[in-house]
């Protein structure tokens, strides 16, 4: 297995981890990710986290089969709590969550003392991008790099985040939301991604406006994402 053998998505997440990495992926997906890495010998060590035992079973095997055991360690735990400090982990990956549940992951992770601050994080949402953003400014994360991937009909956010305690990062509304590069390179997916919000959120707003109990507050939250989406679209 090699990274041409990957899903778009998760090739993309591999083109940022850097020879040599001790890599944490976590929610690994039968260790796809670690694997085509480390048969390409671009990582020195890979664990593959999962915390359902099927999908553990699944990683181990994989793992087995292609003579990896010695580069990739296949873990059953909750989140980061698969990492411990011996393993040296430089860069963690987290793909195919939402961004509220991959948020989570991590504070648990800090909170837990399995997440140092020093690695690089490649994190991929498929929903809840804002809360994610949030989470990592809040916590002295700079985000470096931002794409939008298209794939069997969805859209992924992937993006990759460092940690300088010397520097504390600072976000707009509108960064937050929209993303730190992905509205000023205003790709063609990017104004598919947000086409597609935007006929969400009039849907809903013309929804409240037929409800028979009194959805003003709603229709004004609503009516400002509504703009908000219009004026970065023009």
């Amino acid at each position: 297995m090699d990274e041409s053998q990957l899903s778009l998505r998760l090739s993309r997440a591999a083109s940022y981890v850097e020879p040599g990495d001790h890599l944490a992926d976590i929610g690994s997906d039968h260790a796809y990710l670690p694997c085509a890495l480390a048969s390409k010998e671009k990582v020195a060590f890979a664990i593959a986290g999962e915390i359902v035992e099927g999908p553990f079973q699944a990683a181990q095997n994989q793992v087995k089969r292609l003579g990896l055991t010695e580069k990739i360690s296949v873990r059953l735990g909750d989140g980061l709590e698969v990492i411990s400090k011996e393993d040296e982990i430089t860069a963690i990956t987290i793909c195919g969550m939402g961004g509220l549940l991959i948020a989570a992951i991590l504070d648990s992770g800090l909170k837990k003392g399995h997440l140092t601050g020093k690695e690089r994080l490649i994190l991929q949402p498929n929903i809840g991008e804002k809360t994610l953003r949030e989470w990592l400014v809040a916590h002295c994360y700079t985000v470096t790099a931002e794409e939008l991937i298209e794939e069997n009909d969805k859209i992924y956010e992937l993006m990759v985040a460092v940690k300088d305690p010397s520097k504390k990062p600072t976000a707009t509304a509108t960064q937050l939301t929209f993303g730190f590069y992905l509205k000023d390179e205003n790709s063609a997916i990017f104004k598919k991604k947000w086409q597609k919000e935007l006929e969400k959120n009039q849907r809903i707003l013309d929804s409240l406006t037929k409800s028979s109990t009194d959805q003003t507050a709603k229709s004004i939250q609503f009516q400002a994402e509504i703009q908000e989406i219009e004026g970065v679209l023009k």
